[in-house]
């Protein structure tokens, strides 16, 4: 009766009683600080237990956070690992499956602690100079292996004079002879290399095992007996110039007498050694020097004999290799159209899909990523991604038709949110009639009987890719009221080596044409028009679009976002400075000066008329800040509508911390405003 009387009320007062089903609201800016995600998950030998890194942002910090969190692998009984409040990472399990080693934060740095799974204990097994990586079990679960810097002596030239008690000096001048000195998200790299160390599991100090003026990184391999690691490095006589090349080594635990497994030119890395230690499968390929080079599949045998490459039918680069039980084929991740898969291959080349949607670890852009770990019983811990949640924890088995998600870290915001609908898009070349792949993606409210400005997001690289991923970027564009296309041209990988490599000498080149190609297909669409068209990207897709309102004045407005605009000053300023010449384009700067101007988009900034936002961080060494500043006073002597947005503290990922994501895309959209 009271519910007829309250429906009555509303028809006398013209009221609707949908008008009081509470919808959904659209993703939101603040939202990014509620997002969480799985990193790295490791399922125990028994396939019983996983521990996984539980990712998200502090909103007090304005950091991303990581802590560490088991679940059974039915999803029950999910708990944090311990009651620190302290970043965890790096978490491996014993090969008894008793015991968890992982590194935490503490007030002297970066330490190893010990998790026993029976008694739920931990303790702290280390006392270090400096952060430990890559941990790795013996096999008798009494040692651990990990890389750790150790510092080194630089050039000194002047012997510094004693200063006055009290006096307040300049800093000495910082001196340095090492071609890699600096790095992107770092800055300046004090001097010295990286080692391998080896520590008790009973606690006590830990030793170094490796040695020399070369660097020791990524986690080694322990053969069979415990007797020795192996690791991919480079230890070659010119490793600094030769810094693509890399060789599988073998390093003794008691003399530290290293032996040389492979010797060819390019990498050899990603290895991992069979069940019964007879076997090391390794990834890589023979340099042939060009813009992109895809790793295959090579078998040898644990002394370095037998090396024998195994036949990809995929044509995909494939990588993070892991041996199954039987010791006769492998796991491993590849790209594939945009989405990120695990297949397995047998050791006669065939392969055979396991799962797709891996990754959304990245938490910004929908770039690739993510990661997988196997049990001894053959079951799959992997982080699982669609273009609606950030990366969860999934379950699979070989041959098993759908995988298992046993966390929701996300329905608690987006679930209480409307996202954008993601679909994906083929357009084909005007070039070549190449299929070209992206992904729409359609504001929350979206109504195919109005009209929508375009916004083109280019993906950086190039040798790259988007995909199938949650990306908040992207949805809080949609939020904004734009219908998205983030394409994936030529360049692009997981489309085969030739795709890929369709950029050697020629970037920016018919990646152009493939882009301008896609905005043409989605113009044929009635809810859009070609006054409304909106350009932006990062990186690579910073150079994208600047080349892009070079050639053309359809655009209303672009943001372009760390750019490269002059390939002479970008190649000798950056921090990788010295890996361009001859695989971007021939030669070096100053022996190849038409040819690099001729691609770097400064040439073609007096056709500009498009109103642009440049943006950039301030220690962004990767682009760095003063190729921002070509374009943005280029275009004010011009006198075309620009404004420069200088991020304080952001290096290349200018997005890292929650404000700068969120910062980012709130300039590009209030820019684009001005002129829809």
């Amino acid at each position: 009766m009271k519910k007829q009387f309250f429906t009555l009320l509303l028809l006398l007062f013209g009221l609707s009683p949908m008008l009081f089903a509470q919808e959904k609201p659209p993703f939101t800016s603040m939202d990014v600080f509620e997002l969480e995600w799985v990193t790295a998950p490791q399922i125990s030998p028994d396939g019983q237990w996983i521990v996984y890194g539980r990712g998200g942002m502090d909103i007090m910090t304005d950091r991303r956070t990581s802590q560490l969190w088991l679940i059974k692998a039915d999803g029950s009984e999910h708990q944090k690992l311990t009651s620190s409040d302290v970043r965890e990472s790096n978490a491996h399990w014993s090969p008894d499956g008793k015991r968890i080693a992982f590194t935490a934060s503490t007030d002297q740095g970066s330490e190893v602690f010990i998790y026993w799974v029976e008694n739920q204990k931990v303790a702290r097994i280390s006392q270090l100079a400096a952060s430990p990586s890559g941990l790795s079990w013996s096999p008798d679960g009494n040692w651990l292996a990990f890389s750790m810097f150790v510092n080194g002596t630089e050039l000194s030239l002047v012997k510094p004079h004693k200063k006055p008690a009290g006096a307040k000096w300049a800093a000495p001048p910082r001196i340095t002879t090492r071609v890699k000195h600096e790095a992107d998200g770092s800055g300046y790299m004090k001097p010295g290399f990286s080692h391998y160390f080896i520590l008790p599991t009973a606690g006590g100090s830990a030793r170094q095992i490796t040695s020399g003026d070369y660097n020791h990184r990524g986690a080694p391999v322990w053969t069979k007996d415990g007797s020795a690691l192996l690791f991919s490095g480079n230890r070659s006589e010119d490793w600094e110039y030769d810094f693509r090349n890399s060789e599988i080594y073998q390093v003794g635990i008691v003399d530290g007498k290293i032996k040389q497994l492979t010797d060819r030119k390019g990498p050899d890395r990603g290895l991992a050694l069979s069940p019964n230690g007879k076997t090391i499968a390794y990834t890589g390929y023979d340099d042939k020097v060009q813009t992109y080079q895809m790793n295959h599949l090579y078998l040898m045998n644990a002394d370095g004999s037998g090396k024998k490459k195994i036949a990809n039918p995929l044509d995909r680069a494939i990588s993070d290799l892991a041996w199954d039980q039987s010791g006769t084929g492998l796991y491993f991740s590849y790209d594939d159209k945009g989405n990120t898969k695990i297949g397995h291959m047998d050791l006669s080349g065939k392969a055979t899909l396991v799962t797709g949607n891996v990754g959304g670890t990245g938490v910004a852009r929908p770039y690739g990523g993510g990661s997988y770990s196997v049990s001894t019983t053959g079951q799959i811990a992997f982080t699982h991604t669609t273009p609606y949640h950030p990366s969860a924890l999934a379950i699979t088995q070989k041959g098993k038709a759908k995988a298992k998600v046993i966390t929701d870290l996300n329905s608690d915001v987006l679930g209480q949110r409307t996202l954008g609908k993601v679909e994906e898009f083929w357009w084909k070349s005007s070039v070549d009639q190449l299929d070209i792949q992206g992904w729409i993606v359609y504001p929350p409210d979206f109504d195919a009987s109005k009209k929508y400005p375009l916004l083109i997001e280019n993906h950086g690289g190039p040798i790259s890719n988007y995909g199938d991923r949650f990306s908040p970027e992207i949805q809080l564009y949609a939020t904004a009221g734009f219908v998205v296309l983030y394409p994936n041209p030529r360049g692009s990988t997981s489309y085969g080596e030739a795709f890929g490599n369709l950029l050697y000498h020629n970037y920016p080149g018919d990646d152009y044409h493939d882009v301008m190609d896609g905005v043409d297909a989605m113009l044929k669409k009635n809810f859009l028009t070609e006054d409304s068209l909106f350009v932006t990207g990062g990186s690579a897709g910073g150079i994208m679009s600047a080349w892009m309102i070079g050639k053309n004045n359809r655009f209303r407005a672009a943001a372009v976002i760390k750019p490269v605009m002059n390939w002479i000053s970008k190649t000798l300023t950056a921090d990788n400075y010295y890996g361009y010449a001859y695989s971007r384009y021939p030669g070096q700067p100053w022996e190849n000066m038409e040819t690099y101007m001729k691609f770097s988009p400064i040439s073609l900034v007096g056709n500009i008329e498009t109103p642009t936002l440049v943006m950039v961080g301030t220690s962004d060494r990767r682009t760095p800040l003063s190729e921002a500043k070509q374009l943005y006073h280029a275009l004010k002597l011009r006198k075309i509508e620009t404004a420069l947005v200088e991020v304080p503290g952001a290096y290349h990922l200018i997005a890292n911390r929650p404000s700068q994501l969120i910062t980012k895309i709130e300039h590009i959209v209030a820019w684009f405003n001005r002129y829809r």
